[in-house]
């Protein structure tokens, strides 16, 4: 039986998404995810732990994160993990471990505008087109 490599995160964008386009032609775009989890020790007291996560879009995928995705912004992503390795100019060997997403789908709410130093609280936010679902398995290549 084969085995399985599946990833489900929901949570917050670290800094805006990072698209580069590739010698190929291809669009690769990076993004830092927060997940969060909450738990009680045993004295009662509650504790939250954040996680960040590597994520990378490629394609159209990627092209549509870095235009509607902004620092902050809750989003859900569906893929698998991949770990690289690479040496740098010294030869020392490195390991990065990365989700590459296959499904992403923004859930904050439409018009989601992450707070700007000044902005007047009450203002309305820039209003950007809404809720977006990509699934990869629908490109044609």
């Amino acid at each position: 039986m084969p085995g399985l490599n599946k990833v489900m995160l929901i949570g917050h964008l670290g800094k805006p998404p990072a698209l580069r386009w590739l010698e190929s032609g291809q669009a690769m775009c990076k993004l830092s995810l927060a997940t969060s989890e909450r738990y009680k020790d045993n004295a009662g007291k509650t504790h939250e732990r954040t996680e960040w996560h590597q994520v990378v879009l490629w394609r159209e995928l990627a092209e549509v994160a870095d235009r509607y995705l902004t620092k902050g912004q809750k989003v859900y992503i569906e893929g698998r993990l991949r770990t690289r390795t690479w040496q740098d100019a010294n030869g020392t060997e490195h390991r990065s471990t990365e989700v590459v997403a296959d499904r992403m789908e923004m859930l904050s709410p439409r018009g989601f505008s992450e707070a700007e130093p000044g902005a007047e609280e009450g203002e309305p936010a820039e209003q950007k087109p809404g809720p977006f679902h990509m699934d990869a398995s629908s490109l044609p290549f």
